[in-house]
């Protein structure tokens, strides 16, 4: 039976406080006070850092069971080393991420814009080097990566290509394994994303969005979406906006 897994990026937001926090929430019990609202959340401070042993212990001691992590791969990898002789790296960080056990949900290789298809031989190589037993997923963010032998290399290895809603990208409509992950990036030249409010509306393209995840489901394939404080400027708001016009769907 599919699953529909929504929720943010990141939690470790102060002005939420006295919205989807209660105002006196110390930082120290945001995750635990999120994990009340959504079912998964995507780590972004994994892209600055391997986290400690203990953060990780820290995060799963907080969330209860069916509480699934999504996570970034350290821009070390992805952004500095640009997938190339990065081997220990990407050992150490799935051996930290593992630490999470049965709440490890996908982990998503986010490219950058200078990732360009003349690199293509490049990621072929670190896909197919990605160790069995764990949700990979990648995300280009340049539109030339988008072509047939991305989306081949992808299914042979039931990597994920990430669907995005991004402005200066175009819309993703292939499947590459039998989960699907999802971003709501949006356009931070017009939303601040601070504020602690939503700023536009982005109601019709979240209805857009909700029939795009009924299709996933209804192929049972689990989804993990993710909205970004970009989207609207009130993640939490356009998460429970999607899980609301998703009512009725398989999963929870």
């Amino acid at each position: 039976m599919s699953r529909l897994y929504i929720g943010t990026m990141g939690w470790s937001y102060g002005f939420w406080l006295g919205k989807l926090y209660p105002e006196d929430t110390a930082s120290s019990a945001f995750l635990s006070e999120y994990a009340k609202h959504f079912s998964t959340v995507e780590l972004d401070n994994t892209f600055y850092r391997i986290p400690s042993v203990g953060a990780v212990e820290n995060w799963k001691a907080q969330t209860p069971d069916g509480f699934l992590f999504s996570a970034k791969f350290p821009r070390l990898i992805t952004h500095v080393k640009m997938l190339q002789d990065c081997q220990s790296q990407v050992d150490a960080f799935l051996e930290r991420m593992s630490r999470l056990r049965d709440k490890l949900g996908p982990l998503l290789v986010q490219l950058p814009p200078n990732f360009k298809s003349e690199r293509f031989d490049h990621l072929r190589d670190f896909v197919i080097s990605l160790p069995k037993g764990f949700r990979f997923a990648v995300e280009v963010r340049n539109k030339s990566m988008l072509e047939e032998r991305l989306y081949a290399v992808l299914r042979d290895n039931n990597v994920a290509l990430t669907w995005v809603d991004h402005p200066y990208l175009p819309e993703i409509t292939v499947r590459t394994a039998d989960f699907a992950y999802i971003r709501w990036e949006g356009d931070r030249k017009k939303v601040n994303g601070t504020l602690g409010r939503k700023e536009i509306d982005r109601t019709e393209r979240t209805k857009v969005w909700a029939d795009r995840v009924t299709n996933h489901l209804e192929s049972s394939l689990d989804v993990f979406g993710y909205f970004s404080k970009y989207y609207s400027g009130y993640p939490p708001a356009d998460a429970d906006q999607l899980l609301a016009f998703s009512k009725g769907m398989k999963g929870g």
